[in-house]
C-alpha cells in the first residue's frame, strides 16, 4: 500500500472536479443562520455553510455566499449591503427542522420567521432581530464586503465580514467559570452533501504554548 498514490484533482478541469468534494474536505463547517432586515424593516431569516469566526478580539465572524442564478445577489447579502448590519445565530440540535425550512427559496421580502413560524426577539444594538430559542446570538455590524470570481472566473462570490457588537447568551448556557457551553447547545454543524453533524461530545489537549493574557480568555 505504501507505494499506491492518491488521487489527483485539477479544481479547473470540471471533468474531473466536483465542488462537493471541496465541502465533504473542509468540514465539519458551522452554520450561520443569519438574521438580517432591509430598508424597509422586513425581516429574513437564512442559513449559510460558508461562515466561521475571523479573530476574537476584535470579535469578527465572516460569512459568504455566490451569486443565485435568479437574481443579483442572495437576500442576506442585498440587506447587509443595504443595512449594514446581521445577526448570527446558533443553531442548536433542536432547531435543525426549523434552520432547514429557511433554506427554502421564498421571494425577496417574505419575513422568515412568519412564513415558518420562529419566534423572534428584539436586538440591543442592530435593527434585525434574533432567533428567540437560540442558545447564543450574536449582533454585527459589517466591516468589509470583499468579492472575488465572476465572468469567466464563474459566479460571483461575496465575503461578507461583521464585528461582533453585541452578545445574547440563554440562560443555562454558561459555565460558571463564565465560558459557553458548547456541549450543552449541541450546536448543528455542515459536512458534505446534506450530510449534517451535532456536537455531542468533547475532549481536551494540553496547549504547547502560553497565551499572552489567559485571563481574558
Amino acid at each position: 500500500m505504501a507505494n499506491v498514490q492518491p488521487l489527483f484533482f485539477d479544481p479547473k478541469d470540471s471533468a474531473s472536479f466536483k465542488r462537493g468534494i471541496f465541502n465533504a474536505i473542509v468540514a465539519p463547517r458551522p452554520i450561520g443562520w443569519l438574521s438580517t432586515v432591509d430598508e424597509h424593516g422586513k425581516s429574513n431569516l437564512a442559513p449559510f455553510s460558508y461562515f466561521n469566526i475571523v479573530s476574537n478580539l476584535p470579535p469578527i465572524l465572516m460569512f459568504s455566499c455566490n451569486t443565485p442564478e435568479d437574481r443579483p445577489a442572495k437576500d442576506t447579502l442585498a440587506n447587509v449591503r443595504k443595512t449594514g448590519e446581521f445577526v448570527f445565530n446558533l443553531v442548536a440540535a433542536s432547531q435543525l427542522e426549523a434552520m432547514n425550512d429557511t433554506s427554502s427559496p421564498v421571494p425577496y421580502g417574505v419575513d422568515e420567521f412568519e412564513h415558518f413560524g420562529i419566534e423572534k426577539a428584539p436586538c440591543r444594538v442592530v435593527a434585525a432581530p434574533r432567533v428567540a430559542a437560540s442558545p447564543c446570538s450574536l449582533e454585527c455590524r459589517v466591516i468589509k464586503v470583499v468579492s472575488f470570481g465572476g465572468g469567466d472566473l464563474g459566479p460571483e462570490t461575496n465575503v461578507t465580514f461583521g464585528e461582533v457588537v453585541g452578545m445574547h447568551i440563554a440562560p443555562g448556557y454558561l459555565h460558571e467559570d463564565g465560558h459557553f457551553d458548547t456541549l450543552a447547545a449541541r450546536p448543528v454543524s455542515r459536512l458534505g452533501g446534506a450530510e449534517y453533524a451535532v456536537t455531542q461530545e468533547s475532549f481536551e489537549l494540553t496547549r504547547k504554548f502560553k497565551r499572552a493574557n489567559e485571563a481574558t480568555y
